[in-house]
């Protein structure tokens, strides 16, 4: 599933239609507009979105409206929290490394 979202996600064109859509659901005619593409290109991007589970879509009358599916950015934050805990780890340990050169430094100085 992490494949497929960031797949969906590396696109250019998706990622602004996802930027877009964090603000709230659009129709897809105003998508096309704010992104000055045609509407059928816009909705190829948008089944990609769909298919990979990040956007669901809501027929009303004759316009389909577009909005995000947090469950699939919580599965990918929680596959981007493992990397979150090895970096704070990292940066824990130069932190700690930093402090004992700054405490050498100035002991040297004394």
């Amino acid at each position: 599933m992490i494949t497929t979202t960031l797949s969906a996600l590396a696109e250019p064109i998706r990622f602004h239609i996802v930027e877009m859509l964090r603000d709230g659901p659009r129709p897809v005619g105003e998508i096309a507009e704010r992104l000055q593409l045609h509407q059928p290109k816009v909705s190829k991007h948008l089944r990609v979105l769909s298919d990979a589970g990040l956007v669901d879509v809501q027929p009303v009358a004759q316009m389909r409206i577009y909005k995000l599916r947090p469950q699939s950015f919580n599965e990918l934050d929680t596959w981007l929290q493992s990397f979150r805990l090895i970096w704070d780890e990292r940066l824990n340990q130069l932190d700690d490394y930093l402090q004992q050169m700054q405490e050498k430094e100035k002991n040297q100085m004394e």
